[in-house]
């Protein structure tokens, strides 16, 4: 039986058997004609395409979980790096306002994606909005692109992780890689703790939701409670009249040096430090109550990272006239002190976990839904009994971000592959 034009899937899947593979192979005109128009309803999503993971997700998460979730996504390492660009190049002093543009502009994003997971509670995020309104073909290429931008840039993020964390300890990275002398120069050296790191985080979603939901929470507050602390020390060291003088006075000076064009093309730069809550409408599946907890939690988490954003941008303008920041480092350049830049490594690393964390949940939920959806073989669909959690698709994931983020080589591999390859194999399942 057919639903507003969807064709299920069950045993006959592609991968069933080599025999049901080559049949599909040889049918894949036929089959792209009618898949790629077909458009499936809330109904569908919420019912039949939900039962094929076999046991279902618990919701267990409330308002607060989402508020963390999103917020750990967010505050990552990101900030540490777009402040400075944002305001030695374009804002200025009035970064703090390109902070609250951006954040405007993150919230109104916010309100739809809150808005399609109230109506439409279920793992798949903007796969299973698109799949319900533009139709299968569309939903997949978004879907299959999410799914390798989340791997690519989390095995890139752990990486990160290994240089924040040395330098929070006093120790450069470089120690804890070693070196493999059959690789080309700069591409050879081994990163065991970015494995490390994605290894254990990978083994926590599998295990419970919940518990990754605390741990997010406490990793969350320990961040917070560094950037405050760099806050508090920018306003208390700092000086009011880099608000409005720069170092040189051959630069333009004003809380706004390049006026009102300068402001927004630091909001849209600024902008990157707002991704990651995206991801909290994957949890809709898990969420106990959808209607009030889900837009309390997205919004929330993009209000309060808004304010945190602002103090962060005002402290570092207080620290140096916008000439003098650092594009690369600006927080670092601008406490100056040995104990200072071991505060913000320490910061960053918290950071990247939480960011890691999030990311890593919203990537598993993904590709679970692909799997429900037979656009990727249903065993990543899966949800173990026990725990609860796409057990399949996180390994998998995990695995893959392992493989990526061990060597800076292998990481370089995704510039080369091609999205026709992943529209093939789709054609075949």
């Amino acid at each position: 039986m057919e639903i507003s034009g969807y064709v299920p899937h069950g045993p006959s899947s592609s991968f069933s058997s080599f025999r049901a593979y080559l049949r599909a192979l040889a049918q894949t005109p036929a089959r792209l004609a009618r898949r790629a128009r077909s458009v499936s309803t809330s109904y569908d999503e919420m019912s039949g395409v939900r039962a094929r993971s076999g046991s279902d997700m618990q919701k267990t998460l409330r308002w607060f979980d989402l508020v963390g979730l999103g917020v750990g996504g967010m505050v990552g390492a990101g900030v540490f790096v777009t402040t400075g660009h944002a305001s030695r190049l374009y804002a200025g002093p009035a970064i703090v306002i390109s902070y609250a543009i951006a954040g405007l502009c993150a919230l109104l994003s916010a309100f739809c994606y809150t808005e399609f997971a109230v109506d439409m509670p279920v793992a798949g995020g903007a796969f299973s909005y698109l799949r319900v309104t533009f139709g299968e073909f569309s939903a997949f290429l978004t879907g299959a692109n999410l799914v390798m931008d989340y791997v690519m840039s989390n095995a890139a993020v752990s990486r990160g992780f290994t240089a924040y964390l040395g330098t929070a300890i006093g120790v450069p990275a470089a120690k804890w890689r070693f070196t493999l002398s059959a690789l080309p120069d700069g591409f050879n050296q081994i990163d065991v703790v970015a494995v490390v790191v994605v290894l254990t985080i990978t083994l926590i979603i599998c295990y419970s939701t919940r518990e990754s939901s605390v741990l997010n929470m406490v990793l969350t507050a320990v961040h917070i409670i560094f950037i405050m602390f760099m806050v508090i020390l920018g306003f208390c060291t700092g000086d009011w009249k880099n608000f409005t003088e720069p170092a040189d006075p051959a630069h333009r000076a004003g809380f706004f040096p390049n006026g009102v064009s300068g402001v927004f093309n630091g909001a849209s730069m600024v902008y990157l430090s707002y991704i990651g809550y995206d991801a909290v409408s994957t949890m809709a599946e898990e969420v106990k109550n959808p209607v009030k907890d889900i837009p309390i939690g997205v919004s929330g988490s993009v209000l309060l990272v808004t304010v945190l954003y602002c103090l962060m941008a005002a402290s570092m303008s207080m620290l140096l006239p916008y000439d003098l920041i650092d594009p690369e480092a600006p927080f670092s350049a601008a406490f100056r002190g040995k104990w200072e830049s071991n505060l913000i490594g320490a910061g960053a690393s918290f950071g990247i976990l939480t960011s890691l964390l999030v990311a890593m949940l919203g990537q598993a939920r993904y590709m679970c839904v692909l799997g429900r959806s037979s656009v990727v073989p249903v065993w990543f669909a899966r949800v173990h009994p026990k725990t609860s959690t796409p057990v399949n698709a996180s390994a998998f994931l995990g695995l893959c971000e392992c493989a990526y983020a061990c060597n800076a080589w292998i990481s370089q591999v995704h510039t080369h592959c091609p999205m026709s390859l992943f529209v093939v194999v789709w054609l075949v399942l």
